[in-house]
């Protein structure tokens, strides 16, 4: 449980949702935002990169299984752009084989989550990537 102090010191840290799949998607989105973080999700990685440049985020939550582009595409595109490249990126996927985290990591996620995820556990990776970006 995080105390309101917390709660409101996540008020001013943007995070960018991306999942195709709605109960998850609301899930995380509504749950994040209880929690007191801005969010923006988005259903499909069209439009990522736009959202990047108009929202901000310090954090992006990243399904690799997109249904208009593969995940892994993103954090390359993330990776040629120097802007971009700070944002950490947490991957959230039911991708569970080793080969799919480490060509993710290897592409630039800092994180990854195999769904199903603990969100307390969400909540702790979100605080020290936001707290190693800002160092």
């Amino acid at each position: 449980m995080t105390t309101e102090g917390e709660t409101r010191s996540n008020l001013s840290i943007r995070i960018l949702l991306i999942e195709d799949n709605e109960p998850n998607r609301r899930l995380l989105e509504d749950y994040l935002i209880y929690q007191g973080y801005t969010v923006l999700a988005l259903a499909t990685g069209i439009g990522f990169d736009q959202a990047l440049i108009d929202f901000q985020p310090q954090v992006v939550l990243l399904d690799l299984k997109l249904p208009d582009i593969d995940g892994c595409d993103i954090l390359e595109q993330m990776q040629q752009n120097p802007e971009w490249r700070q944002i950490p990126v947490i991957v959230v996927s039911a991708r569970a084989f080793i080969a799919d985290q480490r060509r993710a990591l290897n592409l630039g996620a800092r994180r990854y989550l195999v769904k199903p995820i603990r969100l307390q556990e969400l909540l702790q990776v979100i605080q020290e990537e936001v707290r190693g970006s800002i160092e």
